[in-house]
């Protein structure tokens, strides 16, 4: 399902908030968007030669859109206290779709 230009813009809102709110907390080390699918090369060696393929690997409805890389604790604290990205939230709610 596509998103508005609307609803776009709250989720992009949501990351800055908490972008803001794990370097404020001292636990932000980084993070990047990634490419889209469509701009990747997969590389595979097979009998010493090496294959090279436009595209991801395979179909796949689920994409890495991007990552934060953060100081905590442990898992739990992680997952309970510093993750609340809106992809989270909204994959929840699709998977039950």
């Amino acid at each position: 399902q596509g998103l508005s230009p609307e609803e776009m813009g709250g989720v992009f809102g949501e990351y800055g908030q908490l972008s803001a709110d794990l370097r404020s907390a001292g636990a932000y080390l980084g993070g990047e968007p990634l490419e889209p699918v469509a701009t990747a090369t997969t590389v595979r060696v097979r009998d010493g030669q090496t294959l090279t393929t436009d595209g991801p690997f395979a179909e796949t409805k689920e994409q890495l859109g991007g990552f934060y890389l953060i100081d905590a604790a442990n898992l739990d604290e992680e997952t309970r206290e510093r993750w609340r990205g809106p992809i989270a939230r909204m994959a929840a709610r699709s998977s039950r779709a």
